[in-house]
C-alpha cells in the first residue's frame, strides 16, 4: 500500500499510530532488530546501538542477527527445540526464528556480543513479520539488557549457597524449615544427628512425629504453631523422641516467617539437645538436696553442741563470778584462782561462739541488719573495751576524733566484732611499748576505709597468702598469746557480708595495717521522745520499799537452778520458785501466779516453747512475762523462742549483769501493766 505524499504546503499532522512508532524505534531501553525472510537485519534501533555499540549503518543488510549472539548458546537452543519438536534443525538464526515461523512467540536468555567482543546477557523476545497472505517477509527480535537480573541472580544464589553450607555444617542443632502446616520442608546435618532421621525419610512429615505421644494427645505441637504464629519467636523446652524411640530434652525456637501480607507462610524451627544439660541439672538438683540436708544435720549437731558446751559453761562462769563478787572477799590466792576461771571461761565461750559463727555464715543462715551506724559510737565503744588491755601490754592507742557525724551502712553488732578483732590482734601481736593507730579513709566519696595500724613484727608474703585460711595462727600456736585462727576469717567473711572488703598491707620489721572498707550512709532520722533506761528501770527496782515478787524458774539443771538460787539471794525482794520440769512449771504457775517466769528450753516431758504455748493459751497465766533462759545460742534458736512469744531471750552461760537488767526489765514491765 502507498501513501500519498501530502500537497506543497501543507502541514503534516502526526497520528497517535506514528508517534508510538516513533517512540518505540528511538527508544534507548531496549534493542529493536527486524530482519527479511533471509534473516538478514533490515532495522536496527537506537536501542541496539547502544547496547551492541554498533551503527545502524554497520549492520543493515550486512549482518544477521546470528553474527551478535554466541553461536555455542545458539546450536544449544537448536538442539533443544529439535528435541522438543522432533524436528531436525540447522544452528544459527534459523533456530531462533523456527518456533516464530510455526507461529509462536518466544523468549530467550541469549548472550549478546558487542561490537568490541564484550559479552552481556540478555533476554530476545522473537516474532515472526507476516504480510496480508500471512507469508513471513522477516523476523523482530526485541532484547532487552539482562545484567542486573542476572547479578542479583547470582548474589542471590551465593547468598542462599553460603546459607545452605552454613546449615548444613551446623552439627549441635537441628535447623527445620517448616512450611504453615508444620510440615518438614529441609533439614539439616544437625537435625540427621539429633533425631536420626535422613532428610530424605522426614522432609514432608509433619514435626509433630518428634513429640511424645501425651505431648500430642494434649495438642502441644499445633499449641507452640499457634504461640510462634501469634508472638514472632517462640521458646520452649520438653521431651522429644528420636527416630529410635529414645527421648532426649530439648530447647526449641519456633520463629515465623510471614509473607508480604504479615501472614505465616512457614516456621524456621532450631531445636538444641539438652538432655546432658538436664542430667547434670538434676545431678546438682539432687547434690544440692543432699547438701542442704548435711548442712540442715551440722546446724542441728552445732546447736545441740553448743547446748551441751554452755551448760556446764554457765555453772563455771556462773559460779566464779558469784565468788569474785561474794560479799566476803576471797583471799589473794582465791581471787587469782578465780581470776584464771574467769579468763578461760570466757575465752572458751569466744571459741565456741566463733566456731558457731563461722559454720552460721558458711551455711549462709548468719542473719545480718544493716543499717546507718555510727562510727565515732562504735569506735568509742571498741576503745573502751579494748584500751585496757593494750595499756596492761605497754601499748599506745590512738583512735580518730569525729567533727562531723560519719556513718556506715553496716550490722552494729558485727562491725563492733570486726573492729576488736583487728584492735585485738594489733595489741596482742605488737611489740613492746609499740603503738596502734585507728585512723580514716576514703578510696571513694561513697566508701570509707577504717585502717588499724600496728608496730609489730610484720608479716611475709607467704605467710599473707595463708591469712585468711581458718585455724591457721600462722605458725603462733607455740606462741603466748591465747588465739583460735578463726577471728580473722570470721572478721573478712562478716565485712564481705555487709557489702566490703577487708584486707591487709604489710612487710617483715614495718608492721601491718588491717583495713575494712564500707558503704558510706546517711545519718538515720532519730526518734526524740524520751526513753527510760534500763539502769533506771534497775534502779527502781533495788529502791527500799519496793513491792515483793514471784519469779519462777523451770530448769532441770541443778547447777543452774543453784546459781539463779544464788543471785535471787541478793534480791530480798523477789521470792523465788523451781520447777524441774515443763509440766511442773505449768502446774506452779497456776498455783502461784508469779510475777515473771524464766523458762529452760531443752527440759524433759515437754520443751519450754511447748510449756510457753499452753501458759499463753491459759486465761490464767496469759499475762505472765517469760524469759527464755537457754544454751541453744544459735541465731535460728533465738529467733525462733522471740517468735514463740518470749519477751527476750538469754543465753547461758549467762551475763549476771545482763541476766539482772533482763530480768528487772520484765518486772518493771508487769509493773507498767498493772
Amino acid at each position: 500500500m502507498i501513501t500519498a505524499l501530502p500537497a506543497p504546503g501543507a502541514e503534516t499532522v502526526p497520528t497517535v499510530e506514528a508517534l508510538l512508532q516513533g517512540a518505540i524505534l528511538t527508544s534507548a531501553n531496549f534493542s529493536i532488530i527486524a530482519t527479511d525472510e533471509k534473516g538478514v537485519i533490515q532495522l536496527f534501533n537506537i536501542g541496539a546501538e547502544t547496547m551492541l555499540g554498533y551503527a545502524a549503518v554497520e549492520v543493515v543488510n550486512k549482518i544477521t542477527p546470528a553474527d551478535i549472539h554466541d553461536p555455542q548458546e545458539v546450536i544449544e537452543r537448536a538442539q533443544a527445540l529439535s528435541r522438543e519438536l522432533a524436528t531436525p534443525i540447522a544452528p544459527g538464526f534459523e533456530a531462533l526464528a523456527f518456533k516464530a515461523s510455526r507461529g509462536i512467540e518466544d523468549k530467550y536468555e541469549l548472550t549478546y556480543i558487542r561490537k568490541d567482543g564484550s559479552r552481556f546477557p540478555a533476554i530476545v523476545s522473537v516474532t515472526a513479520l507476516r504480510d496480508a497472505e500471512q507469508s513471513i517477509i522477516g523476523y523482530l527480535l526485541i532484547g532487552t539488557d539482562n545484567s542486573a537480573r542476572k547479578q542479583v541472580e547470582e548474589k542471590l544464589r551465593w547468598t542462599e549457597e553460603g546459607f545452605r553450607l552454613m546449615v548444613e555444617s551446623v552439627t549441635d542443632c537441628a535447623i527445620v524449615m517448616l512450611d504453615s502446616e508444620g510440615r518438614v520442608v529441609s533439614w539439616n546435618t544437625g537435625a540427621q544427628r539429633i533425631k536420626g532421621y535422613a532428610a530424605e525419610e522426614i522432609v514432608g512429615q509433619h514435626f509433630s512425629r518428634f513429640y511424645p505421644p501425651a505431648e500430642i494427645a494434649r495438642d502441644t505441637p499445633q499449641r507452640d504453631l499457634d504461640a510462634a504464629a501469634a508472638e514472632g519467636r517462640y521458646e520452649v523446652e520438653g521431651w522429644r523422641v528420636r527416630k529410635d524411640g529414645s527421648l532426649f530434652w530439648a530447647n526449641v525456637v519456633f520463629t515465623a516467617i510471614r509473607d508480604a501480607a504479615g501472614q505465616p507462610r512457614g516456621f524456621a524451627k532450631l531445636t538444641r539437645d539438652l538432655t546432658e544439660r538436664r542430667l547434670v541439672e538434676q545431678t546438682l538438683t539432687l547434690a544440692k538436696g543432699a547438701a542442704e540436708k548435711a548442712n540442715l544435720a551440722k546446724s542441728e549437731f552445732l546447736s545441740s553442741m553448743s547446748h551441751e558446751l554452755r551448760s556446764p559453761l554457765n555453772a563455771i562462769l556462773g559460779f566464779a563470778q558469784l565468788m569474785e563478787s561474794d560479799a566476803t572477799p576471797p583471799t589473794p590466792s582465791q581471787k587469782g584462782s578465780i581470776t584464771e576461771i574467769l579468763r578461760a571461761g570466757w575465752y572458751l565461750l569466744e571459741l565456741i561462739n566463733e566456731i558457731l559463727d563461722l559454720a552460721q555464715i558458711e551455711s549462709g543462715k548468719l542473719s545480718l541488719s544493716p543499717e546507718p551506724t555510727s562510727l565515732a559510737e562504735v569506735i568509742a565503744e571498741c576503745q573502751a573495751m579494748i584500751e585496757s588491755q593494750a595499756q596492761a601490754r605497754g601499748i599506745s592507742m590512738t583512735f580518730p576524733t569525729f567533727d562531723v557525724p560519719c556513718f556506715v551502712a553496716a550490722d552494729r553488732t558485727r562491725l563492733k566484732q570486726v573492729l576488736i578483732n583487728l584492735l585485738s590482734n594489733a595489741t596482742k601481736y605488737n611489740k613492746a611499748g609499740g603503738t596502734v593507730i585507728v585512723g580514716l579513709s576514703g578510696s571513694t566519696p561513697e566508701r570509707i576505709r577504717i585502717n588499724v595500724r600496728d608496730t609489730g613484727a610484720g608479716l611475709a608474703p607467704e605467710k599473707l597468702a595463708q591469712l585468711f585460711q581458718p585455724f591457721n595462727r600462722l605458725g603462733q600456736e607455740r606462741g603466748a598469746e591465747q588465739g583460735t585462727g578463726i577471728g580473722l576469717v570470721m572478721s573478712k567473711r562478716l565485712v564481705e557480708l555487709m557489702g566490703g572488703v577487708l584486707g591487709v598491707e604489710s612487710a617483715v620489721g614495718s608492721g601491718s595495717v588491717f583495713w575494712c572498707e564500707l558503704g558510706a550512709a546517711a545519718a538515720p532520722e532519730l526518734d526524740a521522745r524520751p526513753a527510760e533506761s534500763a539502769s533506771a528501770a534497775v534502779a527502781a527496782q533495788a529502791q527500799p520499799g519496793a513491792p515483793s515478787r514471784t519469779l519462777l524458774y523451770v530448769e532441770d539443771n541443778p547447777a543452774n537452778l543453784k546459781l539463779v538460787e544464788q543471785l535471787m539471794a541478793r534480791r530480798p525482794t523477789l521470792r523465788l520458785l523451781t520447777a524441774v520440769d515443763g509440766n511442773q512449771g505449768i502446774q506452779q504457775a497456776r498455783a502461784h501466779q508469779p510475777d515473771v517466769i524464766l523458762m529452760d528450753i531443752n527440759l524433759p516431758g515437754i520443751s519450754g516453747i511447748e510449756a510457753l504455748k499452753i501458759l499463753r493459751d491459759d486465761p490464767e497465766t496469759a499475762h505472765i512475762p517469760i524469759v527464755a533462759l537457754s544454751a541453744n545460742a544459735m541465731p535460728r534458736d533465738i529467733e525462733k523462742g522471740l517468735a514463740a512469744g518470749f519477751c527476750s531471750y538469754l543465753t547461758k552461760p549467762i551475763n549476771v549483769n545482763e541476766f539482772l537488767a533482763a530480768l528487772d526489765a520484765a518486772l518493771q514491765s508487769v509493773q507498767a501493766h498493772a
